[in-house]
């Protein structure tokens, strides 16, 4: 968290993130787990929250 969108992406898939979606804090999602993602969502540019799946 606190990390500009972009930094946080790269840093994921340079992780092994095969998957990382980039959601608005009130993005309405589906809840289905998928393995190998990370989702981050993201407010002016920053990841204010992360959770896999």
């Amino acid at each position: 968290m606190g990390l500009a969108a972009d930094v946080a992406e790269r840093r994921a898939r340079d992780r092994g993130w095969s998957t990382v979606r980039r959601l608005s804090p009130d993005a309405i999602i589906t809840m289905e787990f998928m393995a190998g993602r990370l989702n981050l969502a993201v407010r002016d540019g920053e990841v204010v929250r992360c959770w896999k799946g």
